[in-house]
Formats: C-alpha cells, structure tokens, sequence
C-alpha cells in the first residue's frame, strides 16, 4: 500500500523530488564507471584503474582538471555521450511519470537535460535554474527544475571534480540555501540515487539536524528515500534522521523505479 502521507504532499502539491543518476539510466544513460574509463584513456593512466573500486572519479576528475588544465573538453565529451535522443525520452515511462505527478520543485544533481527534455516533450513548462541569477526567473505555478550540481550550459557550474565536490558539502551556496528554504516545510521525495552516495547522506543528514535545532522536530513533513532494493541497515540509519526507506518488492531493480511511480501516480489520481 503506498505511504497516505506522501500521496497527500504529491496531490496537494507539496512534495519535492529529488532525482538522481538512477532516474536517467533507465533510459540508457552511461554510469560513472564509463566516465572512469573514459578519463584514464585520456590521462593514458594504467587501464587496470578503470576496475579498481579504489579509484573516486571525484579525484580522478581533479586530476583531469590539473592535467588538463580545464574540466571544459571533458565535459564536451559528457554533454555529447550523455544525450538521449529525443525519441527515447519520449517513450520513458519513468519521464513521463515525474511530468505527470506534476511536483512543484524538482531538484536534481544530474548535468544532462534529460528532465528539461522530457518537460518540452510532454508539453509542460517548467523554468530551468542553475545559479543565484535564474531564481529571479521563478514563476508562480511553473515547475522549478533546479540543477544542484549544475549543468552541461556552464562549465563553472559543473560540480565533478574533488575540489567542486568538498565545496559544495560546506552547504552555503545560493542553491543549497534555496533548497534548505524550499525544503524546510515539504515532504521531499528522493528516487534515483544509492545510500551509498555521501552527497546524499550528508545532505540528509543536514535537513534533519535543521530541524532538531529549531525545536520543532516533531512539526517536521515526512520524507521518502525509494530504494531499488531493500536495505535494513540503511533503512535504519536514515528512520534516525526522519527518513522513510520505500521499496517495490518482489519486483526487478530495473523495473523497481518504474513500478513504484506508476503506482504513486495512480494514488494520487
């Protein structure tokens, strides 16, 4: 049975989604490990590295940029491999879904446009926001897709490397300040993302430390992490900072996000 709390934040719409990598690798989107493979061709590093699950492309990333002497032709070569054709996105029946619940706010720490894209296809406006100057184009009753990380139009937004990375976990730029607003009275739903990933975790962690200090942790709107898969460890560690771990079981990972948003959908309808 889906979660009444958050039906209720979906239909009246009160809810952010967060989305993440996961969200645009159901549509064929390469995983981290290829960008890895791809930055030690180029560096012309030991190919073994590629498979070593030692090696952080955050650090990888940065010595890129320091080899390099600019993060810009590697993020050429991203924007390039990382564009769903059109036709594709239009079949996607997880973008079609994320369209449809019709959230206010979507936040997401992916560089591609494949959320933008997937607006302008099904017919809905919504207004693109990567840094301080683009919130003055917010819109009553339009869609806000917020580019966390930033995105493929502005190099210096892309945050990829292990300097971008350590900056942004100080959770004091124009964004992270507009989300802690935008946040601190909505139910926010995270879909596409691994409890593995600290950014995640550590951003979690600060919306419920926000709280415990205001005193009024108790007024708090629930929040939902969809999991492939389930996690009772994981589970554990994010009920302590107030965060409800969903799961679609019995169902293929592949299909799990698919699934959970048809019936999401559904509810709130």
């Amino acid at each position: 049975m889906m979660d009444e709390h958050l039906v209720k934040a979906v239909r009246e719409r009160r809810a952010i989604l967060f989305a993440g990598a996961g969200v645009s690798m159901t549509v064929g989107l390469p995983s981290w490990k290829t960008l890895i493979e791809h930055m030690v061709r180029e560096l012309a590093l030991d190919p073994a590295l590629a498979d070593d699950p030692n090696t952080n492309y955050f650090t990888l990333a940065e010595y890129y940029r320091l080899k390099e002497g600019s993060i810009g032709p590697l993020r050429s070569w991203m924007d390039r491999h990382w564009s769903i054709p059109e036709e594709k996105l239009r079949r996607s029946r997880v973008h079609e879904l994320i369209v449809h619940l019709d959230f206010p706010i979507v936040y997401t720490t992916n560089f591609d446009r494949n959320l933008e894209t997937a607006f302008a296809l099904h017919g809905k406006t919504f207004t693109k926001i990567v840094n301080a100057k683009d919130v003055a184009r917010v819109q009553e009753g339009v869609t806000q897709i917020i580019k966390l990380h930033g995105d493929f139009d502005d190099d210096t937004s892309i945050v990829i490397a292990e300097t971008d990375y350590l900056d942004r976990l100080s959770f004091e730029s124009p964004l992270d300040i507009k989300f802690r607003a935008d946040a601190l009275g909505r139910t926010i739903l995270f879909v596409g993302y691994s409890l593995s990933d600290l950014n995640i975790r550590f951003l979690l962690h600060r919306l419920w430390k926000t709280w415990r200090e205001s005193g009024y942790e108790k007024d708090r709107p629930p929040s939902y992490v969809f999991m492939l898969r389930p996690d009772p460890i994981g589970e554990t560690v994010l009920a302590q900072w107030g965060i409800k771990a969903l799961t679609e079981e019995g169902v293929e990972p592949e299909k799990a996000l698919e699934t959970f948003l048809e019936r999401l959908a559904a509810a709130v309808s």
